[in-house]
């Protein structure tokens, strides 16, 4: 996946995270972001990838949301390894 790609991605799950009162709670307040810090992190990849990060955490959360932008279920990971931060961990 492109990082073009990825962002698309991070940006529907922005706009889908937006339009759900309450997980949009959950993530400001596990975040401790506020919602002007979610305007200005639309056009920052690495907040983009703390959000698929977030998104990721709950599988239901990934499933409410592929189903609603017509993605499949790997497209939330798939995109957040394509954006800083996403790379695979080597612990040697």
């Amino acid at each position: 996946m492109t990082p073009d790609a990825a962002e698309t991605i991070a940006l529907q799950a922005l706009a889908w995270l937006a339009g759900n009162e309450d997980l949009l709670g959950v993530f400001l307040g596990a975040s401790g972001a506020s919602e002007a810090d979610l305007r200005a992190g639309a056009t920052d990849p690495a907040f983009l990838g703390a959000l698929l990060d977030f998104l990721t955490m709950d599988d239901a959360w990934v499933v409410a949301f592929c189903d609603s932008a017509g993605l499949g279920y790997d497209a939330p990971l798939a995109a957040r390894r394509a954006l800083p931060g996403g790379g695979e961990m080597h612990w040697t």
